[in-house]
């Protein structure tokens, strides 16, 4: 009986360690994508972990974003929520704003009566409905960032069709950037 369970353990850990390996090197791939490397070999925007060629930049670590001008934050840091609960927000480096929708309606979430949740001031920069958006920053998302009102409107306002927003973890990109120095 204990061999038997040994064996399904062995098993069962054997799959977990296929499961992260192949996370391991899906993940370094990632890092070592064309954007993530063009990124990385620009100077970062003082006080944030993105690169002066964002005009947007998340931290989901930290869970804050800014807006940059001309590799200068011009407004943040602001407290964010991302995604959460097996909906987190993707990670990217050369994230686009394709769609800007000031009293948008998700086609995703309802209110307890089965309305579409509103998301106003939404800048959608990634394919499912990624956006920015006004929202309570103690919430977590579907994916989406979550701004204050104030702060989902300069961003609405901010940022243009085309735009790169950066949505990264701070401490990943300390370590690939170290890795690049050598």
């Amino acid at each position: 009986m204990g061999m038997r369970l040994g064996g399904r353990t062995k098993a069962a850990v054997g799959a977990g360690v296929i499961v992260l390996v192949s996370a391991v090197l899906a993940g370094q791939a990632w890092a070592d994508s064309p954007a993530a490397q063009a990124a990385r070999a620009q100077p970062l925007v003082p006080d944030t972990p993105c690169s002066v060629t964002a005009k947007s930049c998340v931290d989901l670590e930290s869970q804050r974003a800014w807006l940059i001008q001309d590799g200068k934050v011009i407004r943040g840091p602001v407290a964010i929520a991302s995604g959460g609960n097996g909906q987190e927000t993707p990670v990217g480096h050369s994230l686009r704003v394709y769609r800007k929708e000031q009293d948008h309606k998700s086609q995703e979430s309802r209110l307890p009566n089965g309305d579409p949740a509103p998301m106003p001031w939404s800048v959608f920069f990634e394919d499912g409905g990624i956006a920015f958006h006004s929202g309570s920053p103690q919430r977590s998302s579907a994916g989406c960032i979550h701004l204050e009102p104030a702060d989902a409107e300069a961003w609405f306002t901010y940022l243009q069709i085309g735009d790169q927003v950066q949505v990264v973890k701070a401490s990943e990109e300390q370590a690939a950037r170290a890795a690049l120095r050598g």
